[in-house]
């Protein structure tokens, strides 16, 4: 059923957004500090956990697989409301995490590349 979905989409939402405040809060930072990536993340982990470890219905695997697609404009949508102002103005911790992030994003490719081609069948 679709609902589940919603319902996994709606349960990383709010531990990314938990988790990013309290990551701010950690750094000194009076803002969210990358609460969507760990919710991205954590969606994208529990929604391959689901399809591996479980056996579920064809109907609610295809509700969790269309909410997971759906995830990137709701990204988009929830990036928007967060305040970029206030972070950078905080101080340099907000722009060096950003840039250590993307950074770090950029060198796992090969290495997440690499693991997912996986064995041939």
């Amino acid at each position: 059923m679709v609902i589940y979905g919603v319902a996994l989409l709606s349960f990383c939402m709010l531990v990314g957004v938990f988790l990013g405040d309290l990551l701010g809060e950690l750094i000194g930072v009076q803002a969210n500090v990358g609460g969507v990536g760990i919710a991205m993340l954590l969606l994208i982990l529990l929604s391959n956990l689901t399809s591996q470890r479980f056996s579920l219905a064809p109907m609610t695997e295809s509700g969790i697989h269309f909410w997971s697609a759906m995830y990137i404009p709701i990204v988009v949508a929830m990036a928007a409301r967060q305040n970029v102002v206030a972070a950078v103005s905080s101080g340099w911790m907000a722009i060096i995490a950003g840039v250590a992030a993307v950074a770090a994003s950029f060198l796992l490719i090969p290495v997440l590349s690499k693991a997912g081609r996986g064995r041939p069948e």
